[in-house]
Formats: C-alpha cells, structure tokens, sequence
C-alpha cells in the first residue's frame, strides 16, 4: 500500500516489464488499488450495501470494478465471456450478494489487478492497434482502447466509490 510520503503512482518512475505504451494503463490500475485500500480499510460490513440517494451501493462498485476488469482484458485477449463471467455481471450488486465482506471484495478486486498487469506486461506493443470486438454485437474496438478504457472506467468507479463510502462513513 502506497505511504503517505510516496508521489502518486504514475510519477514514481516506469514499472519494470511493463511495456512504455502501458504504463499509463497499469500505473492507473495501480493508483486505484491503492486508493480503494486505504478507503476501505476497516470500512464497515453493514453499510457494504447501503444505497446513498438512491444510487449504487459500495457493495455493488467494488464487485463493478472486478467483473469489469476482468471482462474487458477477456475482450483484450480476444475472447467473449464465460457463462461465469455473465452470471457474475448479472449478479453485481444484487441482494444475494450481501453475504460478502468488504475484505472479500477488496481482495477479489486486488486479485483481478494482479491479473491484469500480468496480462498488460505479456502485451506485445505491435498487437494494441488490433480489431476487438466487444459484447454480443461485436462493438469495434482495439486492444489499447480496451485497455485505456479499463483504466478510466476503473478510476470512474473508484471516485464513485469514495464519495459513496464518505457520505456512509459520516452518516454514522
């Protein structure tokens, strides 16, 4: 976890065996999960699914972040997804869901950006210009913009995600 003294990710210099051309990816990927630790340190299970002025619960953004990682680098390597990974999509943030704990969700979004950074690390540069088709319709996209994409839907979400834990955390 990032210490208080430590500039943000992104000007702590490139990450070793990461190509230069995502380096920005994995540095944003890296500063939301440093980020989202400190947030949700001792962050209470209780509120987990509480909704705030009738918008998402932390419970449903933390398992957003996930799943959504996780489909998009499916979508970078060229695959569509898994009945697994639809049946995880349509259970994000659903009350059968309450059973989890921050600390499970935390650590299932640690997890799925290990995976990613491995996977940005083992991208050859030649291949971020190819086609990729996304979802059922085969929406056109290419491996970097899903990459890009993934880092910026992840930060979205991150910042969602704080002003969601604040206004529970000062409920209280």
């Amino acid at each position: 976890m990032k210490e208080d003294n430590l500039p943000e990710v992104w000007l702590r210099g490139p990450l070793n065996d990461m190509p230069p051309l995502l380096q920005p990816v994995a540095h944003a990927l890296l500063q939301a999960r440093e980020e989202l630790n400190r947030l949700m340190e001792n962050f209470p299970d209780d509120l987990l699914w509480e909704n705030v002025a009738g918008m998402a619960s932390a419970g449903f953004h933390l398992q957003h972040l996930t799943g959504v990682l996780n489909r998009l680098f499916s979508y970078a390597q060229g695959v569509q997804l898994s009945e697994g990974q639809l049946n995880y999509l349509a259970a994000e943030g659903k009350p059968t869901n309450k059973t989890y704990t921050t600390a499970q969700l935390v650590s299932a979004f640690n997890a799925e950006v290990d995976a990613a950074l491995k996977q940005l690390s083992a991208t050859d540069e030649s291949a971020l210009t190819d086609f990729r088709g996304v979802g059922r319709k085969q929406m056109p996209s290419t491996v970097i913009g899903l990459y890009t994409h993934s880092a910026e839907h992840t930060m979205r979400h991150l910042g969602q995600l704080i002003v969601t834990v604040k206004v529970l955390q000062d409920r209280k």
